[in-house]
């Protein structure tokens, strides 16, 4: 098979945990794109958090895109241009923070290139570490969100987080897309917004079909743009219900398993030719 896309998950997959990028796979990110493959960036990351990334693989050089907020949004890293956009109503983002003082989590949410909270947190803390995006305390959360946003997020130590997945999955079917993105972060989007269900969005046009897309991920919110690739790809790091999925396990983050994926499966058939 001779894959056209290749699409990346960020954190615990593309990135070290150091939050860089190694040698080795940039080299092979490189050969790739120079043979014409698109590589894409599929983040539950802001736009703003996964730019220098971008940056870094020379995207907008290569004509790529970048699939933010867990696909909320589709950027060309070319033009800049916003391909497209879904948001969470002010009512909903309302009623979120309703439930999240219900079932005793912290929520947050981005307004103007902040986290807006309403009290600090470890977890919002650290989402400001991956983004780069400073956090923004204010008195009242309702009151400073009066238009829509991009996502929510419910933050909680991971076996209490599991709880209220399973919970407000059942709670909310049919009206929010629910999933988590690290085992402290539940993320909340339009329904029907997937990593998955934005790139089907981003191919068509380009004339590319699943089966030439090569997905690597680690966790769930990785898992529909896994199942919709031809080459499904988990981390050697993922849990094991997400490997299970996969139709191929790489080796870990921490040890080139996005290089690997790609020298194995786009720079060896292109070597062939």
């Amino acid at each position: 098979m001779t894959y056209k896309m290749i699409v990346l998950d960020l954190d615990d997959t593309l990135l070290r945990d150091d939050q860089t990028i190694s040698e080795r796979t940039k080299d092979a990110l490189f050969q790739a794109q120079e043979a014409g493959v698109k590589v894409v960036l599929a983040s539950g990351r802001p736009t703003y958090g996964m730019r220098w990334v971008a940056e870094e693989l020379k995207l907008n050089q290569y004509g790529s895109y970048i699939l933010s907020f867990n696909g909320s949004k589709i950027i060309d890293c070319k033009t800049n241009e916003e391909k497209y956009s879904r948001t969470l109503s002010t009512e909903t983002v309302h009623r979120l923070y309703d439930l999240s003082k219900r079932e005793n989590v912290g929520i947050l949410t981005y307004a103007e290139d902040a986290i807006i909270v309403e009290e600090t947190n470890q977890f919002a803390s650290i989402e400001s570490e991956l983004t780069g995006l400073p956090v923004k305390v204010v008195p009242d959360f309702k009151e400073a969100i009066t238009g829509p946003v991009v996502k929510a997020l419910m933050l909680k130590e991971a076996d209490r987080l599991v709880d209220v997945e399973k919970k407000l999955q059942t709670e909310l079917d049919g009206e929010l897309s629910v999933m988590r993105s690290k085992p402290f972060f539940l993320e909340f989007t339009q329904l029907g917004v997937t990593k998955g269900a934005s790139l089907d969005y981003l191919i068509k046009p380009m004339g590319i079909h699943p089966e030439e897309v090569i997905a690597i991920g680690d966790s769930y919110n990785d898992l529909s743009m896994i199942e919709f690739a031809g080459l499904g790809v988990a981390m050697g790091n993922a849990p094991q219900d997400i490997k299970e999925k996969a139709d191929y396990v790489s080796s870990s983050n921490m040890e080139d398993g996005v290089a690997e994926v790609v020298e194995k499966f786009v720079l060896n058939e292109l070597s062939k030719v």
